[in-house]
């Protein structure tokens, strides 16, 4: 993520990409799978190409008297750059999702940010806070869905314009928050039963190794971002 934000140009970005597909065909993930996650920022890909497109300055090839705005080419390249690079950022943590479990990506998190202890920055706490908040997305996404269809079934439209179906939402959030507030409470009483304490040293049943795939692997992705950024 950090390389397509320090991309600079349509040549680097492309590049990237080639990258991510390597990456995916050496994970052995389908395609689909992965682009599926762009669906839900399909909004905001659509906003910033269009924001590019008709704010933008230079050679005026469409004009929307009604909103005082005009379509650019330079827009349109600047538009379709600045999206294609949020669709690589977005691929990018879908493949670190994929391919690495919850409690890898936070057990990884914790050790890099280790030196933040001497500053007194409670990091097994914080990477606490990560391990639990992604284990609780998927169970959010479902629990959501599943009231959806409920509401459905009663007779629920959830349709109609943005301001419409943002209110229409209103009987999703209620019970959705009232939902997480009750697990949170629940999931705090358990870890106090199980002998919980904030600050204490813990040990872990599977702890990480670098081994030598994972400096193989270091390098390799080392030197391809830096000749991406080349570029």
């Amino acid at each position: 993520m950090f390389i397509a934000l320090s991309s600079q140009n349509i040549t680097s970005v492309v590049c990237f990409i080639c990258f991510l597909t390597i990456t995916t065909y050496l994970a052995k993930l389908p395609f689909a799978s992965v682009l599926s996650n762009l669906r839900a920022f399909v909004w905001l890909l659509t906003f910033t190409f269009g924001l590019h497109t008709f704010l933008t300055p230079g050679t005026v090839i469409m004009e929307l008297p009604l909103i005082y705005a005009n379509a650019t080419v330079e827009g349109i390249q600047k538009g379709g750059f600045f999206t294609l690079r949020l669709c690589a950022m977005v691929t990018a943590s879908t493949l670190l999702t994929l391919t690495t479990a919850p409690m890898e990506i936070t057990a990884g998190l914790e050790k890099l940010f280790a030196p933040l202890r001497y500053f007194k920055i409670p990091v097994a706490e914080l990477a606490l806070v990560i391990s639990i908040a992604l284990r609780f997305i998927p169970i959010l996404m479902d629990e959501a869905e599943n009231l959806r269809k409920a509401q459905l079934s009663r007779g629920a439209d959830f349709g109609g314009n943005l301001i419409q179906r943002a209110r229409n939402l209103l009987p999703l959030l209620v019970p959705l928050f009232l939902s997480s507030f009750d697990r949170a409470d629940r999931l705090a009483l358990a870890m106090e039963g199980r002998g919980y304490e904030t600050g204490a040293p813990r040990t872990k049943l599977n702890p990480l190794k670098f081994s030598t795939k994972d400096k193989i692997a270091l390098i390799i992705t080392t030197i391809i971002c830096a000749v991406i950024l080349m570029v």
